[in-house]
């Protein structure tokens, strides 16, 4: 009987502790701007990498080596832009993200790629999992997938920025367009 006192709790973690445990899902980690080109390269499923590669946010740390970007750096009191807080928040996707969540491909010098608005693609790059958001059958928040909006678009295209210019949301949503084509 006293051997059955211990297996009787020992048998009830393993029952009900561990499945709760073994269902925590990993932290979204970022892929980087060339782990999401895997899939979303061919014009069939809407070429939104070479859409992001001719817009201006794929350029956006390149930007801040630019002649201007030192000059207003210069002027702001603010030393190398490519290194400083104040610019690379808005340039840079997972911008002061810990270095473990920091997937192979990552790379800063893709500056506002595709998770800065859409999150870290870790969880939810799969085929089979965009699938399923794709028909509706798995809700994309639960793995990570950002629904982008004014709110967070505004974030920074605001008047802290120091190259500010008024921001129309629906002109600039019309420009980055890349939906993923109805089948």
């Amino acid at each position: 009987m006293r051997f059955y006192r211990w297996l009787i709790p020992f048998v009830f973690t393993l029952i009900f502790a561990l499945p709760a445990f073994a269902q925590e899902k990993a932290p979204s980690m970022f892929i980087g701007a060339d782990g999401c080109k895997t899939c979303h390269k061919k014009e069939k499923s809407g070429a939104q990498f070479g859409k992001w590669q001719k817009a201006r946010h794929s350029k956006a740390y390149a930007t801040l080596a630019s002649e201007e970007a030192l000059k207003i750096a210069k002027e702001k009191g603010i030393g190398n832009p490519q290194k400083a807080a104040e610019c690379l928040k808005c340039h840079v996707t997972a911008y002061n993200v810990k270095a473990a969540l920091l997937g192979k491909k990552y790379a800063v010098e893709d500056g506002v790629g595709c998770e800065s608005c859409h999150g870290a693609g870790s969880n939810y790059k799969k085929k089979k999992t965009m699938k399923a958001i794709t028909a509706g059958t798995l809700d994309g928040a639960t793995v990570g997938l950002i629904k982008p909006d004014k709110k967070l678009c505004l974030g920074c295209h605001n008047d802290e920025s120091p190259t500010f210019v008024a921001f129309d949301y629906e002109k600039a949503l019309e420009k980055i367009a890349h939906p993923i084509p109805k089948k």
